[in-house]
């Protein structure tokens, strides 16, 4: 995974705001790539919009601005996706004016809109949350809440035998035991399912908030770990700080770049951040976008 080819903007002719949480999943039945993302026209009064797509890589089209979700007036922050088995499709989120509380909601069948059904709170103070499915177990991870913060933060468990719980606390897969402290700097973003030789690995994701040196967060790496490793009884072992790993995966065929890249239109944002919305510091003038 070190040669990328460059696909073009992901979602076409986008209103102006701060857009962040991008998570692309397949839908089976409509045949569609669905794009759900957080949008905020301006910090921090946040909305969850989607977007559809025939490929993975977009351009995507947005279908819907504003996605009404159970706890929509309680203003949803970050999100991803999860599709179970059988194809149905859910979005477990952050409620901010619920001390930032965790919830997971079904979805309709295009994956497009809430179907209405919502689990209670899994957990406050949080963010970063993400879920998958192993065997008959439904994993949920989130932490604390870190606003970008370069000292990173955990990563709890919680299982249940239903993608709307309840679910059960199984440990933090991101914590020094003896101390709390995050065994590798980053917030969680994703559990990535990779198929290898052996089977399907669940790879855990997180972002290393200010590893670029020119301050900007879209330029900041990653820190993929190494498969995860499971108990007899379903909990994940914590993981280990690895700077490099191998492993031979079962990649498809690789398919021709497109023709032509949808290239977003560059202009000027008529509301640029000038303050750091999580120390409130000014944000030095060359890194905000659309001043002269």
């Amino acid at each position: 995974m070190e040669h990328w080819t460059y696909g073009g903007e992901l979602l076409q002719s986008p209103p102006d705001g701060v857009y962040y949480r991008p998570y692309v999943v397949f839908n089976p039945r409509t045949r569609k790539y669905v794009l759900w993302y957080n949008w905020y026209p301006q910090l921090w009064d946040g909305q969850n919009g989607v977007a559809t797509s025939d490929t993975p890589d977009g351009p995507f089209k947005i279908v819907n601005a504003n996605v009404l979700l159970s706890q929509s007036r309680y203003h949803p922050g970050d999100g991803s996706l999860f599709v179970d088995h059988d194809g149905t499709g859910y979005f477990i989120y952050t409620v901010i004016d619920q001390n930032h509380a965790i919830r997971v909601e079904k979805l309709t069948p295009d994956y497009l809109a809430s179907a209405g059904e919502a689990s209670g709170v899994l957990g406050q103070n949080c963010e970063a949350p993400a879920m998958f499915r192993r065997n008959q177990t439904y994993y949920a991870l989130f932490d604390n809440c870190c606003c970008f913060c370069q000292q990173g933060s955990g990563a709890r468990v919680y299982t249940s035998t239903s993608p709307l719980g309840p679910f059960t606390p199984r440990g933090n897969l991101n914590r020094i035991p003896a101390n709390g402290q995050p065994i590798v700097n980053a917030q969680q973003t994703w559990v990535a399912q990779v198929p290898m030789e052996t089977g399907v690995a669940f790879v855990w994701m997180g972002d290393l908030w200010g590893s670029r040196p020119d301050g900007i967060k879209g330029h900041d790496f990653q820190f993929w770990s190494k498969p995860l490793k499971f108990d007899s009884d379903g909990g994940i072992q914590p993981i280990q700080f690895d700077s490099q790993w191998q492993a031979r995966i079962l990649a498809g065929n690789q398919q021709p770049p497109p023709a032509t890249n949808y290239v977003w239109p560059k202009k000027k944002d008529p509301h640029p951040v000038r303050v750091d919305p999580c120390s409130g510091n000014p944000i030095p003038s060359d890194q905000i976008d659309g001043l002269p």
